[in-house]
């Protein structure tokens, strides 16, 4: 999740000035809120350079997994006849979860290994797939760019491959929509349009916004909307109901997310108005220099194909330090440096334990899962570091989590020794603790709030 961006948080400020419910037009609040959210819509076609004419952009809740979940269902229907769905090994579980739910057969396909690294989508292989269950493929789904290695996929070229089987593509694009320019619509080669993308709002500078789906309308037209309730009909009779043909509005039944749609209007305004190419450049240039700092660190280790060459990367970077635990490491790097990351296996499993069988071999051999004991209890290696970046980041900040490393490295039986883990599996220092209270308390904010009225 990124931080707010400013100037998105300062337009949804202002907008709250006028705030009302959509979907009416008859005072001038509501003007304003109808006009303004309709026009978000449009941005995000935009955004992504989809015809209009010919897709549709609505949101939904819980980021982009309810998304996911909705095109699941869908695809599953407009083509039942065939029943086998092809991801990646390397998907995030909401990109993996939905298709097993609502699909009779998913396929995981191995992922490119240059240098017996894991890297990004092997055409090839993907082809293999296709060939192999011709004329039984419904889709293919991947993630546009990895949100454990930051590996960039070429989700147009996938989208030729599927397009030439006759199966549909689908694109996760939450780790994407932040960091790469996306073309859903090639009019010079049609075949690498993209049938369906989900982003979210969360990883695009604009927390509690919602799930942004993209698809083409014959497919979501195929069948009635999951959801129903006001604003999804055209007229509702005590025994009958007629669902509008009009988009969004038939998948966006209830009063919608108005607010969070709003403030991610703003932020891909600002983004698009930067130049999403521009963000790509210095993200690229930042996860290269991250890169090459951190292939200095002999006990340093850094999973997927590191060749940006070979294998262009953006945003993200997995490692783990010889000798430590992921948790520890992360802990450390809070309590000492004040650098916020993420550790553990970043809800995509089965990815993470394949990129760990280069260094974790013994320990997946020797140990397996048991449901009768907790997951960090019996695995307690199974996980990485998680180093992310975003538009705010520079080089210094990258060079303050070199100096941290060489830190961590230099004293680790000190800093081990100030640490225990705690019944959740946790660490935490013996001697300082962070306490929320002395931050952030909402009661105690609304409280001093009411007060004052």
């Amino acid at each position: 999740s990124t931080l707010m961006m400013g100037a998105a948080y300062r337009a949804t400020n202002q907008f709250l000035n006028h705030y009302a419910n959509t979907h009416s037009l008859m005072h001038f609040s509501a003007k304003i809120s109808t006009k303004t959210y309709n026009w978000v819509h449009d941005r995000m076609l935009e955004f992504v350079n989809a015809d209009p004419e010919e897709y549709t952009c609505f949101f939904t809740g819980s980021g982009s997994t309810a998304g996911i979940n909705r095109l699941a269902r869908a695809f599953t229907n407009f083509q039942s006849n065939k029943d086998v769905v092809l991801i990646s090994i390397m998907e995030h579980h909401s990109n993996d979860l939905p298709h097993r739910k609502h699909s009779n057969n998913v396929i995981h396909i191995p992922v490119d290994t240059h240098e017996s690294k894991l890297g990004s989508i092997d055409l090839n292989l993907l082809e293999e797939y296709l060939i192999r269950y011709k004329n039984k493929v419904n889709y293919v789904s991947i993630t546009g760019i990895s949100n454990v290695t930051g590996i960039i996929n070429p989700i147009n070229k996938v989208a030729e491959l599927a397009h030439k089987y006759g199966a549909y593509i689908m694109v996760d694009a939450a780790q994407m929509a932040a960091h790469v320019p996306i073309k859903m619509v090639n009019k010079e080669n049609p075949n690498e349009n993209i049938d369906a993308l989900v982003f979210s709002g969360h990883k695009t500078y604009a927390p509690g916004s919602p799930g942004v789906v993209i698809v083409k309308k014959s497919i979501m037209s195929s069948m009635e909307p999951l959801e129903v309730g006001g604003g999804m009909v055209d007229r509702v009779y005590p025994d009958s109901y007629f669902i509008t043909d009009k988009f969004p509005d038939r998948e966006e039944a209830g009063t919608p997310n108005i607010l969070g749609a709003i403030t991610l209007g703003s932020a891909i305004e600002i983004l698009d108005n930067i130049g999403m190419e521009n963000i790509l450049k210095e993200d690229m240039d930042l996860t290269n220099y991250a890169l090459n700092k951190m292939n200095q660190i002999e006990d340093l280790v850094i999973y997927g194909n590191s060749d940006q060459t070979t294998c262009p990367r953006a945003g993200t970077i997995s490692f783990n330090l010889k000798g430590f635990n992921h948790g520890l490491v992360a802990a450390i790097l809070n309590d000492y440096f004040n650098i916020a990351v993420r550790n553990e296996c970043f809800c995509a499993h089965p990815y993470v334990e394949k990129m760990l069988e280069t260094t974790h071999m013994d320990l997946i051999e020797k140990n397996r899962f048991s449901k009768e004991q907790s997951f960090w209890n019996i695995e307690p290696w199974m996980g990485m570091v998680r180093l992310s970046f975003g538009i705010y980041n520079t080089e210094n900040d990258v060079d303050c989590f070199i100096n941290a490393i060489k830190y961590i490295i230099k004293n680790h039986n000190l800093l081990k020794s100030k640490y225990s883990i705690n019944k959740y599996g946790d660490y935490v220092h013996n001697e300082f603790q962070f306490s929320c209270h002395d931050y952030f308390t909402l009661s105690e904010i609304a409280k001093k709030e009411a007060m004052n009225l």
